[in-house]
């Protein structure tokens, strides 16, 4: 699948792991924003279930079997190029996820995985969505708004 100039918005999904008051993080490997720090996911492949992508993401890059709860953020990501043409546009469906276990090995597509306290995540290099993910967790932590979420596929 074309990622760069596809000329239409990519749905992913992302993997919300909590864990007391730290959150589950990767470091990306790949473009757009490699280096930075993440929540685990990706792209939902062609006839996959949100469901089935964002559990599948979140093993392949951290090891961690966990069932969704529900929606937790939704962010639209569009980044352009250095002449104004859209070079990635993204809709992206966080999932609140909860974990089976807690042992983390980095995977595909995460050069490292962490764990890491809601106030000290602000500190790192995150993607511009991790950022602002955090930022509204840290200041809704006690009234943090779940979603119900359907996945039907015929």
């Amino acid at each position: 699948m074309k990622r760069e100039y596809s000329g239409y918005p990519i749905v992913g999904v992302g993997a919300v792991v909590l864990k007391d008051n730290a959150i589950l993080l990767v470091k990306r490997a790949n473009e757009p924003c490699s280096g930075c720090w993440s929540i685990p996911g990706g792209v939902v492949d062609y006839g996959e279930s949100l469901l089935h992508a964002v559990s599948r993401e979140l093993l392949e890059e951290t090891g961690l079997e966990a069932i969704p709860k529900g929606i937790i953020w939704i962010d639209n990501i569009v980044i352009h190029d250095r002449g104004g043409r859209v070079k990635y546009h993204y809709v992206i469906i966080d999932f609140l996820m909860e974990a089976k276990d807690y042992r983390l090995k980095a995977g595909s597509d995460a050069l490292d995985v962490k764990w890491s306290r809601i106030d000290e995540a602000l500190n790192l290099k995150l993607t511009p969505s991790t950022y602002k993910l955090i930022k509204y967790l840290r200041e809704n932590w006690n009234s943090i708004k779940i979603l119900p979420f359907n996945d039907t596929i015929c």
